[in-house]
């Protein structure tokens, strides 16, 4: 007889599809949104940060083991925030958008990074391992957001012609901020969503057991 590992109902891969489907969402809505206002923004990421805070805060008890909660509780607190924050329509504003973004990929990358490459160091298991590597690749991703956006001058307006559409346009800081966003979701969910779909190594390791046991 063998001793099948156990496997559990919500794992890493549940929590990395469901950050993809909410990265997905919100990539597609900066996508054929034809306007890129800080409103509209600040709507995206308000929906986007307070969907993935709760999400966190289910793989609080559901995903993470024990003695490891306490960085996907931070995670949620910081989105919840932030998203709560940017959903407050008086407070809705150029500076509010570019400032919550920043704030809110500093502190999320940073948490992703350091509690990924500490899980990446102690734990014992290939999956384990991997699972860690993409949470530290996330966190990186979400960095070069903060500090991309952070290059982004708030005041840019650049007016140009486009002659075959006979009209004038003006390209601002805030578009390019809003899209950069956009692209960031756009990269995480494709990521998130190739990781989770990947097979789990306890899933190999027991297709492989029952093959020699049949074999035997």
């Amino acid at each position: 007889m063998s001793s099948a590992p156990v496997v559990r109902t919500f794992e890493v891969r549940h929590l990395q599809l469901a950050r993809a489907a909410l990265a997905a969402i919100a990539a597609a809505l900066v996508t054929f949104s034809p306007d890129h206002s800080a409103d509209v923004g600040l709507s995206v990421f308000s929906g986007f940060a307070i969907s993935t805070g709760l999400i966190f805060f289910l793989a609080a008890w559901l995903v993470a083991p024990a003695g490891r909660r306490m960085p996907s509780i931070l995670l949620g607190v910081v989105a919840m925030l932030t998203g709560m924050i940017g959903s407050v329509l008086p407070l809705r504003s150029v500076t509010l958008f570019f400032t919550l973004v920043i704030l809110w990929a500093l502190a999320s990358g940073l948490i992703e990074v350091i509690d990924g490459a500490r899980a990446r160091r102690s734990s014992g298991t290939l999956e384990a391992r991997s699972d860690a590597r993409d949470q530290v690749t996330v966190g990186i991703l979400t960095l070069v957001l903060s500090v991309a956006i952070m290059f982004v001058p708030a005041g840019y307006a650049l007016k140009y012609y486009i002659a075959d559409a006979g009209q004038s346009f003006t390209l601002t800081g805030i578009t390019i901020a809003v899209g950069l966003f956009g692209g960031y979701a756009a990269i995480v969910a494709v990521y998130l969503g190739i990781a989770g779909f990947s097979p789990r190594r306890h899933a190999v390791d027991s297709a492989a057991t029952e093959r020699s046991e049949g074999a035997a």
